[in-house]
């Protein structure tokens, strides 16, 4: 089993970095999740992560790429609803990746 640690303690990962607990979940977690990933989180970045989670509590499921800009576009305007907004802070797989970081599943159609 995979793990990171923390402020001394372990969290349980998959092989990929996914929480295997949500419960788990911490700023000070996606704060070490976001720096695996080589990304140090602004306020831009917890935006988009607490966006992910709204959409989560609404929703009940990790949001796919397309689905992600279209709620990001009504909540937060078209300027940040954006695919390119979205890889500015999250490079790759912005879905995947936010998901990861925000202590959520993994999007169902991400590999």
């Amino acid at each position: 089993m995979a793990y990171i640690t923390v402020n001394g303690c372990r969290i349980a990962t998959d092989a990929d970095g996914f929480l295997k607990d949500l419960k788990d979940w911490s700023p000070a977690v996606a704060d070490a999740l976001a720096a695996n990933a080589g990304i140090e989180l602004a306020d831009s970045h917890w935006q988009l992560i607490q966006l992910v989670q709204r959409y989560y509590q609404h929703f009940g499921l990790s949001p796919a790429m397309r689905p992600l800009i279209k709620y990001a576009k009504l909540e937060l305007g078209a300027e940040k609803g954006n695919s390119l907004y979205f890889l500015t802070h999250f490079p790759d797989s912005p879905a995947k990746l936010l998901s990861k970081i925000a202590g959520l599943p993994r999007p169902d159609n991400c590999l």
